[in-house]
């Protein structure tokens, strides 16, 4: 059975805040019932949402190959969900400016925007986990504390990364203390004993793979185990369990910023999974239950987005090879047009190392590529002479722009949260 452990907030007189912020009270922290080893039962609707959301991540994984470059869908559509995830979080980074600054990085270069940085550091770490987690025998603590560190690199609370909290958090309410929070997670001297559980839990696969993560995701939420970074960690293991359990082997639609975009029925789903009393009882089962489908109703939905966006980077690469007069196959040329939809932004440099060429090859392809449209001059970093595939960086503009739409069109159902302006 959960727990609700009483506590007392003492504050520090010393502290300099407010009189009304220096206050102490009594308060309830939550702690939740372990998952390992545990039973659970869906309703025949959640049970058919589930099967629906599993169908469409497969055939995206599946059509994927047939539209575009599959790898290079998938770069980019974890990219848009680092890019507006880290708008949820209040970093405010455009697509075109994150391209930039990563292909930056990649030239060796130092890049002053910080913003930039730690968006970037929310890729790497997506992209860690789900490689590193994929290929080891068992998700662990050790796992998510890496992904935490990645996560945080660079940034101004870096040497929190890596650690779990040794205080009390809370969410909601006042920011000096949890006496008018809305939800207390589980005292600091509990939360490695969860951790522990969850772990377990998403090393077993007794339930379809979209429950696993709703699961796994909604625990995590609740143990809240660092200071920062919470959300973002969340959000990566969601991945992690998508590609482990082999229901997305190259693309994971952008499931979590869905529930961003639904962000009070996110929030409700994840109240509800916090019963009081026993795992049987009809509020848990309930609750449980209401949260998987609509985590499910979010996999479907996100699914969708990610094919039109798919559909719609094939119709360029289609507009482009008809501009160039249909390229040779395996030239310079073709790779670079297959390419593109993973890297926008290129150089010379970078672009020899995509596909494999020579830079005399990439020199040779790239006038006809600016001469077609394809590419636009620009610059990268410092003072790199850089080309930029403006359709592909539009419709990724637009993906930014549909996903936070609760219909998916932000012309009719204004977007819940900040979003890129729309494109002249």
């Amino acid at each position: 059975m959960p727990e609700l452990v009483k506590l007392t907030w003492t504050p520090n007189p010393a502290s300099g805040l407010p009189r009304s912020a220096r206050r102490g009270c009594d308060y309830e922290a939550y702690v939740p019932d372990l998952l390992a080893g545990r039973t659970f039962s869906l309703s025949g609707g959640t049970a058919a949402d589930v099967a629906d959301a599993e169908r469409a991540v497969q055939r995206l994984n599946r059509e994927a190959r047939g539209l575009a470059d599959s790898e290079a869908v998938a770069r980019l559509l974890l990219r848009a969900e680092a890019v507006a995830s880290s708008r949820i979080e209040g970093l405010e980074v455009g697509g075109r400016r994150l391209l930039k600054a990563q292909l930056a990085v990649g030239l060796g270069d130092d890049p002053a925007d910080v913003t930039a940085t730690e968006i970037l550091n929310n890729i790497e770490a997506i992209r860690w986990a789900v490689e590193a987690a994929t290929r080891a025998e068992a998700i662990t603590v050790d796992h998510l504390l890496s992904i935490h560190a990645r996560l945080l690199a660079g940034t101004r609370i870096e040497e929190h990364g890596g650690r779990l909290r040794a205080e009390q958090n809370w969410i909601g309410g006042s920011s000096y203390n949890p006496c008018s929070a809305a939800f207390v997670p589980p005292p600091s001297t509990r939360v490695l004993t969860l951790l522990d559980d969850l772990c377990a839990f998403c090393n077993d696969d007794a339930l379809p793979a979209i429950a696993h993560a709703a699961i796994a995701h909604a625990q995590f939420e609740t143990i809240h185990p660092f200071i920062d970074g919470n959300g973002r960690t969340g959000r990566a293991l969601i991945h992690v369990i998508l590609r482990r359990r082999g229901l997305a082997p190259v693309v994971v639609p952008p499931v979590s910023l869905m529930l961003a975009t639904w962000s009070q029925d996110y929030i409700n789903g994840l109240t509800g999974t916090r019963y009081r009393g026993e795992a049987s009882s009809r509020e848990a089962v309930e609750g449980l239950d209401a949260w998987i489908a609509l985590f499910a109703a979010a996999t479907t939905r996100a699914v969708a987005d990610a094919e039109r966006y798919e559909q719609r980077v094939a119709e360029v690469q289609a507009t482009w090879r008809e501009a160039l007069g249909r390229p040779r196959a395996d030239s310079a040329t073709d790779r670079l047009l297959r390419a593109l939809p993973g890297a926008p932004v290129i150089t010379v440099q970078s672009a020899a190392a995509l596909i494999d060429r020579s830079e005399q090859a990439i020199n040779n392809a790239i006038p006809r590529l600016l001469e077609a449209g394809v590419l636009k001059q620009t610059t990268a970093g410092r003072r790199n002479r850089a080309f930029e595939a403006v359709d592909l960086i539009d419709a990724f503009t637009d993906l930014e722009r549909q996903l936070p739409s609760p219909d998916g069109d932000t012309r009719r159902t204004p977007p819940g949260r900040r979003v890129p302006q729309r494109r002249a």
